[in-house]
């Protein structure tokens, strides 16, 4: 958030700060974000996703099969995994900045997340350019890492984003009032 953001209501006042994610503009490529706190993965988070999901993999929902396969317990879904990593960025980096997300590429889950787990993000834009069909906004390319509590690498995903600009946004938000 730069001081652009900040609101002097005049004399006597407090400024005001607009909380929100970063705009193209801010955004460099090599910058790695670090994003905290972290979020610890319950067994009630794992059964309510997996079940709004429709997914009935027992590896998630059935301790007692879950013990007789090679990590000898339930699972985190991984979609969770992936919904939560991306989950933890949000407020850091695209908050109130991001029109679309444009897709996912090389998702990997190279360890295990299990119940009681704490899920750590990071993310470093790897890329960015300004949209060639979309004036006032680029596309930025992210790549997600989670780690768990023991700083063990349990997932990465490259992320493709469109984002506004500062002064497209304030166009597309202009354009917005005078209708």
């Amino acid at each position: 958030m730069t001081a652009d953001d900040a609101r002097d209501a005049g004399p006597g006042t407090v400024e005001e700060v607009v909380q929100r994610g970063c705009w193209y503009d801010e955004l460099r490529e090599g910058v790695r974000y670090v994003h905290r706190p972290g979020r610890t993965i319950t067994e009630a988070d794992d059964t309510l996703f997996t079940a709004v999901t429709m997914n009935p993999q027992a590896l998630h929902l059935d301790h007692a099969w879950a013990a007789t396969q090679p990590f000898g317990r339930p699972l985190v879904n991984s979609m969770l995994t992936l919904a939560t990593l991306v989950g933890l960025s949000v407020a850091h980096l695209t908050r109130d900045t991001i029109v679309a997300n444009l897709g996912f590429t090389d998702v990997r889950f190279p360890a295990p997340v299990f119940h009681g787990d704490t899920l750590y993000g990071a993310t470093t834009v790897t890329a960015r350019r300004p949209s060639a069909s979309r004036p006032g906004t680029g596309i930025v390319t992210l790549e997600h890492v989670g780690t768990n509590q023991d700083d063990v690498v349990v997932a990465v995903a490259r992320r493709s984003v469109l984002v506004w600009t500062k002064a497209g946004y304030e166009a597309h938000a202009a354009r917005g009032r005078d209708r």
